[in-house]
């Protein structure tokens, strides 16, 4: 049985405890935050605590906060004997001031309210004591089928990476869907647009999937596109993409 506290009571938070709470070897001790409120979320299933000094002992201690407040909660684990682990993808493992430190970083975006299968997930691990390589593996196996050995410059280009995939991309879907919203047109018309996008870069690669006027040196397409939008920002990110695809495409033109 691998005893576990969490430090944070943010959306990822919510989604390691639902994915722990059912692992058959896991107890979670505890549940750490400063937010009284979103403690009440957990109450009903394990202890909480909103004091430093009333956190109990653990295997492993799990902090899933904001990046800027990872190292001001690790000090309040100074004496502990567990493994203190971060869940960031951006911020590197030495960033927690304790030697017996580590990373737990699932790969993916949480949602509040949104239940996600954690089987499914990419947990990436790095642990500065090797010793602690086995607990946090065995930990991570637990809930997640994928699991990885990443270091801390590895996982700052996956997240990178995963800003680009993810986070530019729903910005995208959010501008069609404006789009849609001023014409009167329902952003359900463009959904299986996005799913066949999607499943598609699981059999090919994205290099082979593109398509659109940029794709096909297309121009006057373009040019009409652009003389469509009205917000500049719009303006300017269609004609960096659009550059940018040209670019890559332009010997095949």
């Amino acid at each position: 049985m691998y005893s576990v506290i969490l430090l944070g009571t943010g959306n990822l938070a919510q989604h390691l405890f639902d994915a722990f709470i059912s692992a058959p070897n896991v107890k979670i001790e505890q549940v750490y935050g400063r937010n009284a409120e979103k403690l009440k979320r957990f109450q009903p299933q394990v202890a909480t605590c909103s004091i430093p000094s009333e956190i109990k002992d653990a295997d492993v201690y799990i902090i899933a906060v904001k990046d800027d407040a990872i190292v001001q909660v690790a000090e309040h684990l100074s004496s502990k004997k567990g493994i203190v682990v971060h869940t960031s993808g951006a911020k590197e493992m030495d960033c927690i001031p304790i030697p017996n430190r580590g990373v737990f970083y699932p790969l993916q975006t949480f949602t509040e309210g949104k239940p996600l299968d954690f089987k499914d997930i990419p947990v990436c691990l790095e642990v500065k004591q090797d010793s602690s390589l086995q607990l946090l593996q065995a930990l991570a196996q637990e809930v997640s089928g994928r699991v990885y050995q990443i270091d801390s410059e590895q996982r700052k280009k996956l997240h990178l990476a995963a800003v680009f995939v993810n986070n530019f991309t729903n910005h995208l879907y959010h501008i069609g869907e404006d789009i849609c919203q001023k014409e009167g047109l329902s952003f359900s018309l463009l959904q299986p647009l996005i799913q066949e996008t999607a499943k598609k870069i699981l059999e090919i690669s994205p290099i082979e999937a593109q398509t659109g006027p940029a794709r096909r040196g297309d121009d006057q397409s373009i040019k009409s596109h652009l003389s469509l939008l009205k917000n500049q920002k719009h303006v300017e990110l269609y004609t960096l993409f659009s550059e940018a695809i040209k670019k890559v495409y332009e010997e095949k033109l």
